[in-house]
């Protein structure tokens, strides 16, 4: 089903289509997939630009006032499709999953990784009667548009990717040793600026330690919580928001407020389900950044966490708790790979990836690496942003990468 109406001089089409949960069983249970098509008033013929959001858990970004996001450059050569993946969004949502037992909830949530995404992706693009399309990922979006090159790349005729090559064939253990090297750097950075916020988290923890501190959500407050805020470091503006969390008395409703949920794992469960093992390229994760944690994370309370996933979040965090023992289930699944080294270096689809030199989330030398591996595809390495490149300056950056993929330097 389609629908269309026009708003600040573009055509806007929603489009609702039902896949299979599992693309390899055609005849299971199904869900659906959303996705907002815009095009200028004189784009309707334009090709098709599908945006691959980051996250992992999230839905496309919403426009507002009619806008949409990477507005004009995407607009000028392109008709813009903004994918909510599954699980995320207008498309089937996830939840708590009531009513399924832990193994028929794990079955149920192995279903949303970037090769399941990029299915439903090629399922839309055939119900809407593309021959190829073009795919601009960001951050796990790249994860999703390097899983499209492997296992379907006959429907692109471009691919886009910002601050997310991923790792290709390594374990997960690997990725994590490197995150926390980077995230190490981070935190030296931060308390260079602000070295009175060391003494800030010793007091504040040692407040929570020794009283029952209630969050908005109901929850308790723990140290473990307040430590998720270190994963602001990786953003254009993280420094300086984290600064001004801890700023905040502790018992503050602003304070408690900015704690409650600094990773979004209440309004988007399917990030803390799935954000470790969408790193999982034919391996199982057990916890991995548990597992590798350094000692100096480990014994100093103020060498705060990044975007790592931990098993207490599905016992601290009151909406997660039911999904706790499928949690367990899953980091012990025996993922099969993502990605196609074969097919990726012999592609011919027209590519391009931007690489952020610091980027906390994906880390370079990996990113790097990947990019050696892909026939073809044009890097852009710069320290001209962080991870929130794409966010920051939308028409530079896709212009940047449109003119590489396309031959112009």
């Amino acid at each position: 089903m389609a629908r269309t109406y026009r708003s600040s001089g573009l055509a806007i089409t929603e489009h609702m289509l039902e896949v299979p949960l599992d693309h390899a069983r055609p005849e299971g249970p199904k869900i659906t997939v959303f996705a907002r098509e815009f095009a200028a008033e004189d784009g309707g013929d334009r090709p098709y630009l599908v945006f691959f959001q980051g996250g992992p858990g999230s839905e496309a970004p919403r426009p507002l006032g009619g806008s949409p996001v990477f507005g004009e450059r995407a607009l000028k050569d392109y008709r813009l499709l903004l994918l909510d993946q599954r699980g995320t969004g207008l498309s089937t949502p996830i939840g708590a999953l009531p009513g399924m037992s832990p193994q028929e909830q794990a079955e149920y949530l192995s279903h949303h990784r970037a090769d399941s995404i990029v299915r439903d992706a090629e399922a839309l693009r055939q119900h809407l009667g593309v021959d190829k399309w073009s795919i601009l990922g960001q951050s796990f979006g790249g994860f999703c548009v390097t899983c499209y090159l492997s296992i379907a790349p006959e429907g692109l005729r471009e691919a886009f990717i910002t601050a997310g090559l991923p790792p290709v064939g390594r374990p997960t253990d690997d990725v994590y040793r490197v995150t926390y090297e980077v995230l190490r750097g981070r935190l030296e950075q931060h308390y260079a600026r602000f070295p009175e916020d060391r003494d800030r988290l010793r007091r504040i923890y040692e407040h929570v330690e020794t009283n029952d501190v209630r969050l908005p959500s109901g929850d308790r407050l723990t140290v473990d919580r307040i430590r998720h805020l270190g994963n602001m470091l990786g953003m254009s503006t993280g420094s300086d928001r984290l600064h001004y969390v801890l700023e905040r008395p502790v018992a503050s409703p602003g304070f408690l407020h900015e704690v409650d949920d600094p990773m979004g794992f209440m309004r988007n469960p399917l990030y803390a389900i799935v954000h470790e093992a969408c790193y999982a390229d034919g391996c199982v994760t057990a916890w991995a950044a548990d597992r590798v944690m350094p000692d100096d994370f480990r014994d100093d309370p103020t060498m705060l966490w990044g975007e790592m996933l931990y098993p207490w979040v599905f016992e601290q965090y009151g909406p997660l708790q039911p999904l706790r023992e499928a949690a367990e289930l899953l980091a012990q699944h025996e993922w099969p790979a993502l990605y196609d080294a074969g097919v990726l270096a012999h592609n011919d689809v027209p590519a391009a990836a931007a690489i952020w030199v610091y980027d906390m989330y994906v880390a370079r030398v990996f990113s790097e690496e990947t990019a050696g591996r892909i026939r073809g595809l044009r890097p852009w390495i710069t320290n001209e942003f962080e991870h929130d490149g794409l966010r920051k300056d939308a028409n530079r950056v896709l212009g940047r990468l449109i003119d590489l993929a396309q031959g112009r330097d």
